[in-house]
């Protein structure tokens, strides 16, 4: 069979060599897609008070509810579907990490290619910012912020976009550095190429690989940094069910027997974030020859 020509054939072409790989991206893409189709898939929508029966409050798994359907997993002390919930927590937390990803890499990646092509005291300036905030813990950071933005989606992203942004930038900085003193850079600045053509063309697309690589792990970071906040009470408000807040909510009853209103979302929260790293560390070893066997 030929090797396919597009560079993103020959990608797969090599990643599915690693089983682990393969399984972990099975994993995260089935996860996605449950989380998109949660509203279709659960037995309940766990945040609609119209569809809650507090007598079916902390009822173990197997239990057949108030509503006629089984809820496998249990409930938790509202009484809501513990699947459901799950299915419903997924999303929010998938949502969250990617947004955060997404635009710490875009913060980020500007700020360092930025410092690096720049030079100067603009890179001196952007760079020792950067070094500064890498010198803070990013649960510390979150922490202030969210305790001076309040509750919210929109709030918790800005936290976890400004706790993280410095990582990309360093990154990016690092690459571009790298590629800038390559002779194709060199020559393309004695060619009539503007500088934003030169950027965008040739220089951004060389540092993206690494770039990508720290997003997949700055993605898991996020879910799991969200998931901290909401089990503190400083993440998503209580009409927002992030795996972090059912996590908390069944926390005071695990001395109680009740284990599985804590320890199924801890599951699904672990799944994910293990999934998510396994791929990153798959795509590390493809970008970096050194890593291949």
């Amino acid at each position: 069979m030929a090797t396919p020509a597009t560079p993103l054939g020959r990608f797969w072409i090599t990643y599915k060599e690693s089983k682990v790989g393969v399984v972990a991206l099975g994993v995260v893409a089935v996860i996605l897609v449950v989380a998109i189709l949660a509203p279709l898939i659960a037995p309940q929508d766990p945040y609609d008070l119209s569809r809650l029966s507090l007598m079916d409050a902390r009822r173990a798994p197997g239990h057949i509810g108030t509503g006629g359907y089984t809820h496998l997993l249990g409930t938790d002390a509202q009484g809501r579907d513990l699947l459901s919930a799950i299915l419903y927590g997924l999303r929010i937390s998938a949502q969250m990490g990617l947004v955060a990803g997404i635009v710490g890499l875009s913060i980020g990646a500007t700020l360092g290619i930025s410092a690096a092509y720049i030079g100067g005291r603009t890179e001196a300036l952007l760079m020792r910012t950067v070094d500064l905030q890498l010198s803070f813990p990013p649960i510390l950071l979150a922490l202030v912020l969210v305790a001076l933005l309040g509750q919210g989606k929109a709030q918790l992203i800005t936290a976890l976009v400004a706790a993280q942004y410095a990582y990309f930038a360093r990154t990016a900085y690092g690459a571009a550095t790298a590629e800038r003193r390559k002779d194709y850079i060199e020559a393309a600045y004695g060619t009539p190429l503007s500088r934003r053509r030169i950027v965008f063309r040739h220089l951004l697309p060389n540092c993206m690989p690494p770039l990508i690589v720290v997003a997949t792990v700055q993605i898991a970071n996020s879910i799991a940094l969200e998931a901290t906040l909401s089990f503190l009470g400083l993440g998503l408000p209580v009409t927002e069910p992030s795996l972090g807040m059912l996590i908390s909510n069944g926390f005071k009853y695990m001395m109680s027997g009740r284990y599985w209103i804590s320890v199924y979302p801890g599951i699904a929260l672990i799944i994910l974030i293990v999934s998510i790293n396994l791929v990153g560390d798959r795509i590390r070893d493809q970008l970096n020859p050194r890593l291949r066997r």
